[in-house]
């Protein structure tokens, strides 16, 4: 019984927003320290590999002791340079081999954003996404309903954009996900903002823009997708024949968090289309599962590596999980 108290204390937790318009943002501070500790698949049988399509190529607990680092919402992967988003708008950038030790650390803050960055309403950083030719990011913001454009080392911001058909987006609706096809087309999915006559279905709203989103252009498809019953879309990312795969987390007093995979096929999708996915992965107990909400695809000896981090928080009792997968499709 007391178990079950302290369960539903901590998941309250989870729910309570931090990021009202009075509540300060702490930033990252000067030293960049952090540590990796290699986690199994299923800590309850450390031989495991297996998940759905999935097969663990390992994974490590991210720590540091600076009390901010954490709350990753957003990452991406180039190479062996990791770059991973908060949702306070801290960076941590680093490289990592096939030994799993963090190199070259480095900690930064978004040089600009929505408000005056003073408050964490500001910098609700949830998305990212590049532009490996034009050496850009872009970065989608909750709460502010808003998507930045920066230089590649994150010194500028370039551009910015309300899109008005985001503006009526709930606060916590936002660009949770954020991706730049490879056609140069950029797609937008909401985590909560259902379309017209969509609750029934559990539709989120996704947007595709023809460029740069933070074009006056705007989108030139509005269309939904649906995701697992009871989950939420939480990040995004393209594979390499273009269908979506989609990482969609749930909270829950029994599970905590957990979290699916799901591959939407997006090729040919037209305004009014409505997205359906299939699912592959189910992160559930006895194996790693967390507040999932980043993913990056890259390619390593012609395999599709899929890789996942979650945003604990910056709870305790949560944790800041890097891991790597070979996609079997």
């Amino acid at each position: 019984m007391r178990f079950g108290f302290l369960k539903f204390g901590v998941l309250l937790l989870a729910l309570i927003p931090d990021s009202s318009s009075d509540t300060l943002r702490v930033r990252l501070g000067s030293v960049p320290e952090m540590r990796t500790v290699r986690v199994p698949l299923d800590p309850s049988d450390p031989a495991r590999t297996r998940l759905g399509a999935l097969t663990y190529l390992g994974g490590a607990r991210l720590v540091s002791r600076d009390r901010v680092f954490g709350g990753f919402s957003a990452m991406q992967v180039l190479g062996d340079r990791f770059t991973l988003l908060s949702d306070r708008g801290n960076i941590v950038q680093f490289r990592m081999g096939s030994d799993w030790r963090a190199r070259e650390i480095r900690f930064a803050d978004l040089p600009s954003g929505p408000g005056t960055g003073a408050f964490r309403e500001d910098r609700d950083s949830e998305s990212l996404t590049y532009d490996p030719v034009a050496g850009k990011f872009w970065v989608g913001f909750e709460q502010r309903n808003a998507i930045w454009r920066y230089d590649g080392n994150f010194l500028k911001g370039e551009g910015a954009a309300r899109p008005p058909v985001m503006r009526d987006w709930s606060g916590s609706g936002g660009a949770e996900s954020l991706v730049r096809l490879h056609d140069g087309r950029f797609m937008v999915i909401s985590e909560t903002t259902r379309p017209d006559g969509g609750h029934r279905r559990g539709e989120r709203v996704a947007l595709i823009f023809a460029r740069d989103p933070t074009d006056p252009a705007g989108p030139i498809a509005v269309l939904s997708y649906v995701p697992p019953k009871g989950y939420d879309p939480s990040d995004a990312a393209e594979l390499p024949d273009g269908r979506l795969l989609v990482v969609n987390r749930r909270i829950t007093l029994r599970d905590l968090f957990t979290a699916k995979l799901t591959v939407v096929d997006i090729r040919g999708a037209k305004a009014g289309t409505v997205l359906r996915g299939a699912e592959i992965a189910t992160f559930a107990a006895p194996v790693q599962h967390d507040n999932f909400e980043a993913l990056a695809i890259t390619r390593e000896s012609g395999t599709t590596i899929l890789w996942i981090a979650s945003d604990d928080n910056n709870e305790w009792w949560q944790q800041s999980l890097l891991l790597k997968f070979r996609l079997d499709l």
